[in-house]
């Protein structure tokens, strides 16, 4: 009756138990506890102390540095330029300018390098060979060239020259600004070196006239302002031309755009679209239709319009026009309007604008709806949208009291595809809109997305990081491109 089951079955034993196992394990279970809030509390401390971390990382983007607009004190640097700047002078006082700037470059050179050497032991001046020779080749590209600016012209990374006065220049390398140490002797040597690359095209710059666009012998653009309008001295800003031909296969290797978006636009340029390329400046609008242009048939005839020819078709028949300012009379100005007009009747099959600018839109737009298909222009805008907002407003200030729903009907019937292009921040630029005008719906002008960029971030290098997406939508354009046999290429592109 009273066996070992019934014992050890007994109802107060097994509290008694349970109350003995729960008081031995409350100390455990509260270390336990108390060691996992104080792992919660460790974990709160690190993220956050992470997040300050990030935090503070992109605060210090913030602070810009002065390291670019900072320049060294070398006195050393100072004294050899006063020594060069003497022995110029002198140089000066011994030759014939005239006589000199007529010599080849090869008969000229050691003549110089002999007189140099002369003031050099005549003036006892600490001169060594090296130094001689960069003097000489100094002078040299004064006379013959375009002096200190020189060596950035021939240097295939530099993209952009900006010349602020005599004492600052800045270029454009790879995507970046950065200040140079060059400099020009004085604010006459700048002025000197303005007036030679702009009369090379037959104009001029001074305080009557102190702004001008112009370009070099290899078509680099240039644009000059002068004194009074330029507070720190003449200021030149030059946009290089890339010796190589860059075509859109080279966008695609270097991540300007993607493959399949190369492919939409070597079709549209191939089946005559009339194309509008929008973007910021020095986004690289021109180099884009550069691009673009190489998929023109070579039969076609094509008369391009800019302010300063710059645009470099490859086509045999291509007609160039370039604007011309006003003479001293202030006379025998020819505008862009003008050229427009004057294209018409050249018998063109397209029409390139450098750029649009003003009213020479109305022109371009009639242009592309009187069969001149493939006509092509850029515009500075921000979106696609913002583009057709400045072509309406452009179309307004040819002075034509049209109803705004008119203009945007005209605009919606001739242009029929936009890329947008940017600069962004890493320096890179790239395609972010391929954008179709569709047509109208009420009052308002229909858009259609084919491609976007989306930002992903950003590389441990500063890079940005993103692609080019595709809509999947189906291309308003896709007959036209059925037109010319490549509807199944074009389809494949999009999908």
């Amino acid at each position: 009756m009273f066996g070992r089951r019934g014992i050890a079955d007994n109802p107060a034993d097994k509290t008694a138990k349970a109350k003995s196992e729960a008081k031995s394990s409350a100390p455990k279970k509260a270390a336990n506890a108390k060691q996992s809030k104080a792992s919660a509390a460790q974990q709160k401390t690190d993220a956050a102390n992470n997040a300050k971390q990030e935090q503070d990382k992109q605060l210090s983007k913030l602070n810009p540095t002065n390291e670019a607009g900072a320049k060294k004190d070398n006195h050393a640097a100072e004294k050899l330029a006063k020594e060069k700047n003497k022995i110029n002078k002198l140089l000066m006082e011994q030759i014939d300018l005239t006589t000199a700037s007529k010599l080849p470059e090869e008969k000229l050179r050691p003549k110089i390098m002999e007189l140099i050497s002369e003031i050099v032991m005549t003036e006892k001046l600490m001169l060594n060979q090296k130094e001689q020779i960069s003097l000489a080749k100094e002078i040299l590209d004064d006379m013959l060239g375009l002096g200190p600016l020189e060596p950035l012209l021939e240097d295939s990374l530099v993209t952009d020259i900006m010349v602020n006065g005599p004492n600052q220049i800045y270029i454009e390398r790879k995507g970046k600004l950065v200040l140079t140490d060059i400099n020009f002797r004085d604010e006459q040597h700048v002025s000197n070196i303005a007036q030679r690359i702009v009369n090379a095209v037959g104009r001029r710059v001074d305080e009557s006239s102190p702004i001008c666009d112009a370009r070099l012998l290899d078509g680099s653009r240039v644009n000059v302002i002068a004194p009074p309008l330029s507070l720190k001295g003449t200021t030149i800003s030059i946009r290089k031309f890339s010796e190589k031909k860059i075509t859109v296969d080279n966008m695609v290797e270097w991540g300007n755009v993607s493959e399949n978006l190369a492919k939409v636009l070597k079709i549209a340029g191939a089946t005559r679209m009339n194309i509008i390329i929008s973007g910021g400046t020095g986004s690289g609008k021109t180099t884009l239709l550069n691009a673009i242009t190489q998929f023109i048939d070579n039969g076609e005839r094509i008369v391009t319009i800019e302010d300063a020819a710059e645009l470099q078709l490859q086509q045999p028949h291509v007609v160039p026009l370039e604007t011309r300012p006003a003479n001293l009379e202030g006379k025998g100005e020819i505008t862009m309007r003008d050229l427009v007009k004057n294209a018409l009747r050249m018998r063109p099959e397209r029409i390139i604008l450098g750029e649009v600018r003003g009213a020479e839109a109305i022109d371009l737009l009639q242009a592309m709806n009187t069969g001149h298909d493939g006509s092509m222009g850029t515009l500075h805008a921000n979106t696609p949208r913002e583009a057709l907002t400045r072509l309406q407003n452009m179309v307004c200030m040819a002075g034509f009291d049209l109803p705004p729903t008119a203009i945007k009907q005209q605009i919606a019937g001739a242009v029929q595809i936009i890329v947008q292009i940017s600069r962004m921040r890493d320096g890179k630029r790239r395609v972010t809109h391929l954008t179709e005008v569709v047509g109208m719906e009420g009052d308002v002008i229909v858009l259609q997305d084919l491609f976007k960029f989306e930002f992903e971030g950003e590389d441990e290098d500063g890079n940005l990081v993103g692609s080019h997406k595709g809509t999947g939508l189906r291309p308003h354009f896709l007959p036209k491109a059925a037109y010319y046999g490549l509807d199944k290429a074009l389809l494949s592109a999009v999908e």
